[in-house]
């Protein structure tokens, strides 16, 4: 390589630096008339400590999350517990998100990027407003469309493949530049459900079951002696034996239900044949729980739930008990009965309304009596003609 050469590929190099310096400056100019740029904070210096309302909005819906006495609560539910871990998530990584690309967009390609200001004509925007005290809006974020991480690989087409969400297009209310956050916001949706309190009841020690159908016939009750005991049906008829790997599965029977969905108040109706079912539980630690349960409906059942305890006040000391472990065996008492009187306190704020549960929570519980006895099958006579003999199926 020449001198000639030489002096005109570092022209060239000089050149191309000066064009790269000069539109640098030109877009830290530009974001520093906006007020935002990138690798900085979406929303500023978010006080989530003050915010005390969540208004989540999109077309006609909209989900009011707000704090009263302290608790979250959902609006849309009749003020029912909201998650408050899921809330809290969601506040905080409000306050750190980054901006990581940013460009301006006219008014008319809002639109494209599901943008536009909420309004006739522009329902597919989502916005999620941060309210604070006196109900005043401390900021408000209007969510786009999904951004796309693009991939390299080509697809079966034979263009590079669209790729997966790896963050959101976005705008806050007071800004015409739209930005992209690493956050894709998949959770933030204005469905009431998605955002209750989900912990729930847990049946634990059962002593007895008892299921009343509609048809009387249908009905049973079952009572063990111990909690590893096996199950033993209450008026049980000559001919009718219990099947032990039918009701093995009722050994811890609502032991961790689940719900989707709450209403408020006793919403369960019917008379009849299309009467709910009843279904009583009694515990070793005496709770008394009595649940009533609707038509199934889209593999959920309708349920309400009642609760009642009576713990006692005093321990009864056992025969052989030993003066030395009095002190010791009353301390446990204490504790466990405060334990089982947190429980019953925390348990009974469920009543007064009815839940939509997972149909794998209670369909053991729900077995016709039939259903719960060794099957029956016929075997020949000598003569011809068919008995009936008892088939008991292996214990698991």
């Amino acid at each position: 390589m020449n001198r000639k050469q030489l002096g005109i590929l570092l022209g060239l190099a000089v050149v191309i630096g000066g064009a790269g310096l000069l539109m640098y400056h030109r877009n830290e100019q530009s974001w520093n008339e906006t007020g935002a740029a990138t690798g900085g904070t979406l929303l500023g210096k978010l006080p989530v400590n003050d915010i005390t309302h969540l208004v989540i909005r999109q077309s006609t819906n909209e989900l009011n999350l707000a704090k009263q006495d302290e608790t979250w609560r959902v609006r849309e539910r009749h003020d029912y517990p909201a998650n408050f871990s899921q809330i809290s998530e969601f506040l905080l990584k409000a306050r750190d998100w980054k901006i990581v690309q940013t460009e301006k967009i006219g008014p008319s390609q809002l639109p494209k990027l599901q943008l536009a200001p909420p309004g006739p004509g522009s329902n597919t925007t989502l916005a999620v407003e941060f309210r604070g005290a006196g109900d005043k809006a401390i900021a408000t974020l209007l969510v786009g469309k999904p951004h796309l991480r693009k991939s390299a690989r080509p697809s079966q087409f034979g263009e590079g493949d669209e790729g997966f969400p790896d963050g959101r297009y976005v705008k806050t209310a007071d800004s015409d530049t739209v930005a992209v956050i690493s956050d894709p916001l998949e959770n933030v949706q204005p469905r009431p459900e998605n955002w209750l309190n989900k912990d729930f009841l847990k049946v634990e020690k059962a002593r007895s079951l008892q299921v009343i159908f509609p048809v009387a016939t249908n009905s049973w009750k079952l009572t063990r002696a111990t909690e590893s005991g096996e199950w033993i049906l209450a008026d049980a008829k000559p001919t009718e034996k219990l099947d032990s790997s039918k009701t093995s599965a009722l050994s811890s029977p609502l032991g961790s239900p689940s719900f989707t969905d709450v209403l408020a108040g006793d919403k369960l109706a019917g008379s009849g044949t299309n009467a709910p079912i009843a279904v009583t539980v009694e515990t070793f630690d005496d709770f008394h729980y009595a649940f009533n349960v609707g038509a199934k409906t889209n593999d959920e059942y309708p349920l309400t739930v009642t609760l009642t305890a009576e713990l006692a006040k005093e321990r009864t000391p056992s025969k052989d008990e030993k003066p030395a472990d009095k002190d010791r065996l009353d301390k446990e008492f204490q504790a466990n009965r405060q334990k089982l009187a947190d429980k019953l306190k925390q348990e009974q704020t469920y009543q007064g309304w009815t839940y939509l549960v997972s149909s794998w929570s209670v369909d053991s519980l729900l077995k016709e009596r039939a259903q719960l006895l060794v099957e029956k099958k016929d075997e020949p006579k000598a003569d011809g003609t068919n008995t009936t003999a008892t088939v008991e199926a292996p214990k698991p």
